[in-house]
């Protein structure tokens, strides 16, 4: 029992050792044989052929943010229908029945989401106070 437990910490400690000692070879072939060039054009950004212009801090709105956030939230329930969908047979009804309450939260949230304006991208015009005419 100890020596098959003492093998599993040797197998694996080779494993590590010779995992580190390629990732350390790689960087050191890499460093010994990659390029040497230096000039004013090697450390500028370079991005699909384009030259950066600007800031790289740039503000972006949240509503990038909360798409991200509803993809993710949406994109999980695809996961779990169709882990459910692999083993629908074997669920049966009760299965079938917590399936659907799931989707109907999901639904709700949706709803919630498309009340509150979450999925709005268009800019909220504002409204004229002068009814149409100019103040002078």
């Amino acid at each position: 029992m100890s020596t098959a437990i003492s093998a599993q910490h040797w197998a694996f400690g080779i494993y590590f050792i010779v995992g580190i000692s390629i990732c350390l070879a790689m960087i050191g072939i890499a460093a010994l044989l990659g390029g040497r060039a230096f000039g004013r054009a090697k450390g500028k950004p370079f991005e699909s052929g384009v030259d950066s212009v600007g800031s790289a801090r740039l503000r972006f709105s949240a509503k990038f943010y909360l798409v991200a956030m509803f993809f993710v939230i949406f994109d999980v329930e695809a996961l779990y229908l169709f882990a459910w969908s692999v083993s629908v047979r074997e669920n049966g009804w009760i299965g079938f029945i917590e399936a659907s309450i799931f989707i109907v939260l999901l639904l709700v949230g949706l709803i919630y989401l498309w009340r509150i304006g979450a999925l709005d991208w268009a800019p909220v015009k504002k409204l004229d106070n002068t009814q149409g005419g100019h103040r002078h």
